[in-house]
């Protein structure tokens, strides 16, 4: 039928900004491999060079809740231009930062344009695409963004084996201007906009929960080392926690929130977003230990480590878009539960071969856990989102977005903190404690994903309300 066909103008106002959202994380992850030249280059230390990550996250997790606010207030397109011309802004800044501070400047700047382009495509699908193709096109935005955590290493692998880090960034600009180009023509505004009252109270709480919580995941790494290595980590998010629990209160009360957090009282939306929170913990958990156990326990490089994690990422590519219609034709519950299945395969394959993984196991397992990400992770957030009421989606897509940018910061700093625990516990080589942390990781990470899809296997159902 007609009203269910997607035009090409309703794919570009799709692709144009998750090509925003899909360089943000690739540059996230791309950095990653460049870390040892940075630290060279600008004779910082190890904790220091991190916060090219947490910088950006935080700035994603901060701007990413105001989301369903700016698209009540705002037009689709002059947001749009904002978060491209914001990214371009952070790009050019990072290829020419003399200093260090310079280039957390730029992934600051960077970071407030991807908080607004990844919820912005989420919120055109779910307001503009015809319900029956729902699926697909979130399959469609979870593959444009999905992928990118697995690409980053390589794509920063490649560049900085043949260039140098800076041309991570020069690369990225042309994508950017024809993201630009395409954005300004296919965007289009359906709904019509209204003033909203804007809590400032609700927003400054938001910005010190996600500066608090992300602060603390990023010094977990330092936990055991000292009493003052400790409180560093445990205070913030402690502070973070109790605010957050603030501003949920808060929602509840307040006429018009920044987000409406009564969703959060619906148990199937919040079993949905248990089992995204824990393939996002995941997906980022796996990013950073696979590419550190190729390089210092198997001896590869960072072109090496690259390669080895593309396959999983364009076995991801193909399928997503796949998971989504199989979803639209047959309801949630089987693309959801057989990746979970698949998940749980890949993950205890990581922790009974943990000790001595060759590059073709880390390949082949990885591969099979971006089956389970390609089939079922944007249909999990399809599926949650859909057992609200549609005035509520974009409250639900803010909750969604907001959850994948902690989760991701949470699987990071997790992961890395059980590495360099082990590393910190002596008693044999650097190669054979890191074999111990990573799995020791492994081991966190399946227990992680079990519990937390659980509540997913319990609420998730039949076809898409």
């Amino acid at each position: 039928m007609t009203e269910n066909k997607i035009s090409k103008q309703m794919l570009g106002a799709i692709i144009a900004p998750g090509i925003m959202s899909f360089c943000g994380v690739v540059v996230e992850t791309a950095m990653n491999v460049a870390f040892p030249d940075l630290i060279q280059q600008f004779h910082i230390s190890v904790s220091t060079v991190q916060w090219m990550t947490t910088i950006y996250l935080l700035i994603v997790a901060m701007v990413v809740p105001l989301s369903a606010i700016l698209k009540r207030t705002f037009r689709n397109r002059p947001l749009f231009l904002t978060a491209n011309l914001a990214f371009m802004i952070g790009l050019l800044i990072d290829m020419i930062a003399p200093a260090f501070w310079m280039l957390l400047l730029g992934r600051v700047i960077q970071g407030i344009g991807t908080g607004i382009a990844l919820p912005l495509m989420f919120n055109i699908i779910l307001e503009q695409v015809p319900k029956a193709k729902v699926g697909l096109m979130m399959g469609v935005g979870c593959l444009i963004t999905g992928i990118a955590p697995a690409v980053g290493p390589t794509y920063g692998g490649i560049v900085n084996s043949f260039l140098n880090w800076r041309w991570i960034f020069v690369f990225l600009l042309p994508i950017l201007l024809f993201s630009l180009a395409i954005g300004m023509k296919d965007i289009r505004q359906i709904k019509p906009t209204k003033r909203a009252q804007f809590d400032i109270r609700s927003v400054l709480m938001i910005f010190i929960t996600f500066i608090s919580l992300v602060y603390g995941f990023s010094n977990m790494g330092k936990v055991g080392t000292s009493d003052q290595a400790n409180i560093a980590c445990v205070s913030p998010i402690i502070l973070g926690i109790f605010v957050l629990a603030t501003v949920i209160d808060r929602s509840m009360k307040i006429n018009d929130p920044i987000i409406h957090l009564r969703i959060l009282k619906n148990k199937a939306f919040l079993g949905h977003l248990s089992g995204f929170f824990s393939l996002q913990f995941l997906t980022l958990g796996l990013s950073f230990v696979l590419p550190n156990y190729i390089q210092m326990v198997n001896g590869g490089n960072s072109l090496s480590a690259g390669l080895l994690i593309f396959p999983g990422a364009s076995i991801c590519a193909v399928l997503a878009p796949f998971g989504g219609r199989i979803m639209d034709q047959f309801g949630a519950r089987k693309p959801i539960l057989l990746g979970n299945i698949l998940c749980l395969i890949a993950m205890m394959l990581f922790v009974a071969l943990g000790t001595h993984l060759s590059d073709w196991m880390i390949a082949t397992f990885y591969s099979i856990f971006m089956i389970c990400i390609g089939i079922s992770f944007g249909n999990i957030m399809t599926s949650g989102i859909s057992y609200l009421k549609v005035t509520n989606h974009a409250d639900g897509n803010a909750v969604f977005t907001t959850l994948q940018q902690l989760s991701g910061a949470m699987g990071t700093s997790v992961v890395s903190a059980i590495i360099n625990h082990a590393q910190l516990i002596g008693g044999a080589s650097k190669v054979a404690l890191t074999v111990k942390g990573s799995e020791s990781a492994f081991i966190v990470m399946t227990f992680i994903v079990m519990i937390g899809c659980l509540p997913l296997y319990k609420v998730v159902g039949g076809k898409v309300k």
